[in-house]
């Protein structure tokens, strides 16, 4: 459909990245084009000129914005956006060559205020940030791999001191490096939560499908059954409010404590978060629940799946279609529980398996083929992971059936990238509606524009919004 000037016009004051190559924006005050999510100043009306192609805009005198880089963007390279990941592939091989922030500025080539808005975009984290959780990330493997003792590996991943290591272990996998070293003897162990963790609200979020047949939650004890490494089974979480006991039926206490940690949100920055609210005069949007986390789900497929079921439907509708799904294809472990289904079990049904279970055809068929992506080895959902925020998001886009909501959703929830909003959200946009005290719903536009502010832990942002409105759990 061809867009008017004024709709045009109006996608480049959004700064909508959905109308990237769609159209390029001329200033003429400037001689400069741009993509319409440039975030350089916006030009007024009248000095603006779209062009179909960049080709067309350089034939009418403009030059390419050093900014955006949309000649890169027209031919699919993104120079900046490479050299950032090579950057960030270096501080994970190897973070102790990387003593501070400052050794990643000169690593980069580029100044550092330029640095801390590339790693916020492209990896919703600053450089110190990202450097802290390369540390950790690799004295957890060695932890596990090697016989060093816990100094040399601290001393050897880069932190300063032991101290400082044990502060900062303790606090992201919720165990001292010597007990997680001995995960791989163990079949249970107990996990510490921060101080003044909501656990009502844990509970909210592990409960909110009473009839769920992949897990349950009675009184305190939180069963669910997952596909772990070596085939389905009973993950158990004991919970209190200072400590949370975990159990993995079958396969090894490791990939439990992955699961464990991912319910509880143990990595995520709450505290920064709350403090960055109560800074912006908005502390109400975290009063009683500072520590609230993202609660991950227990795996990327069942994300995927919760992503494409939960599309413009309500909640209680999706856990009924998802429940039909688990009873077509999913794997009974015990008590009545099933193991969420394969990307395999999954990829093997047609739309008329479905289309009685009350699907609509297109949900339907976006599961199936979405499936069929992942176990053909078309989608490659481990090494989203690994990737920036920002390739993760394209791959996912590309994908069809998977859209702005979807996929914020599934990055939020399953991958946990700290900066992202599934736009659209009715529980995302009433909340901003209260807490701003706004008299309709902010519609796209304006949800972009208002959470803003919470960059780069949006993601949080979105959790608490979700709880603005709700009354406070017992």
């Amino acid at each position: 459909m061809r867009m008017t000037h004024a709709q045009m016009y109006a996608r480049l004051l959004a700064s909508d990245p959905a109308f990237n190559g769609r159209f390029f924006t001329g200033v003429l005050t400037t001689g400069i084009y741009c993509l319409p999510s440039c975030k350089a100043r916006k030009p007024r009306v009248e000095n603006v000129q779209f062009f179909p192609t960049c080709e067309a805009a350089r034939e009418a005198g403009l030059r390419a914005c050093r900014k955006c880089h949309p000649d890169d963007f027209a031919r699919g390279a993104d120079p900046v956006l490479e050299s950032i990941e090579t950057v960030v592939a270096e501080i994970r091989a190897n973070p102790a060559a990387f003593p501070d922030a400052r050794a990643i500025v000169r690593r980069s080539g580029f100044g550092a205020t330029r640095v801390f808005e590339l790693f916020r975009q492209h990896y919703h984290e600053t450089p110190a940030d990202l450097l802290r959780r390369a540390r950790l990330e690799s004295a957890r493997r060695q932890l596990l791999s090697t016989e060093a003792t816990i100094a040399r590996i601290a001393l050897g991943v880069g932190f300063e001191s032991l101290s400082v290591f044990h502060e900062n272990f303790r606090r992201v996998f919720g165990l001292t490096p010597a007990s997680y070293r001995e995960l791989n003897a163990e079949r249970s162990f107990t996990l510490v939560l921060p101080p003044d963790y909501p656990l009502p609200y844990l509970r909210r979020a592990l409960g909110r499908d009473p009839q769920s047949l992949t897990e349950r939650l009675v009184g305190d004890v939180y069963t669910a059954a997952v596909q772990a490494s070596d085939g389905p089974a009973l993950l158990t979480l004991n919970l209190s409010p200072a400590v949370v006991q975990v159990e993995l039926s079958r396969g090894s206490a490791v990939e439990a404590h992955a699961l464990a940690v991912g319910l509880l949100g143990l990595s995520q920055e709450a505290a920064s978060f709350a403090r960055l609210a109560k800074k912006l005069g908005l502390a109400r949007l975290v009063a009683g629940r500072a520590e609230l986390r993202v609660s991950q789900t227990h795996s990327i497929f069942d994300g995927l799946l919760w992503s494409i079921i939960g599309q413009q439907i309500n909640l209680a509708f999706a856990c009924v279609l998802k429940r039909h799904l688990i009873e077509r294809a999913g794997v009974p472990v015990a008590d009545g529980l099933y193991a969420p289904p394969t990307p395999p079990a999954v990829a093997r049904l047609s739309a008329s398996d479905l289309l009685p279970l009350q699907f609509s055809r297109q949900k339907a068929d976006y599961v199936i083929t979405t499936a069929r992506l992942v176990a053909e080895g078309k989608l490659d959902l481990a090494s989203l992971h690994t990737l920036s925020a920002t390739r993760a998001e394209r791959t996912l886009l590309a994908v069809r059936g998977l859209g702005p909501w979807s996929v914020n959703y599934l990055m939020m929830r399953s991958l946990g990238f700290a900066d992202c909003v599934p736009l659209g959200d009715t529980g995302v946009t009433s909340g901003l509606q209260s807490l701003f005290k706004l008299e309709e719903r902010p519609d796209i536009d304006a949800t972009r524009r208002l959470m803003a502010v919470f960059s780069p832990y949006r993601s949080l942002a979105t959790a608490h919004l979700w709880q603005f409105n709700q009354p406070t759990p017992p």
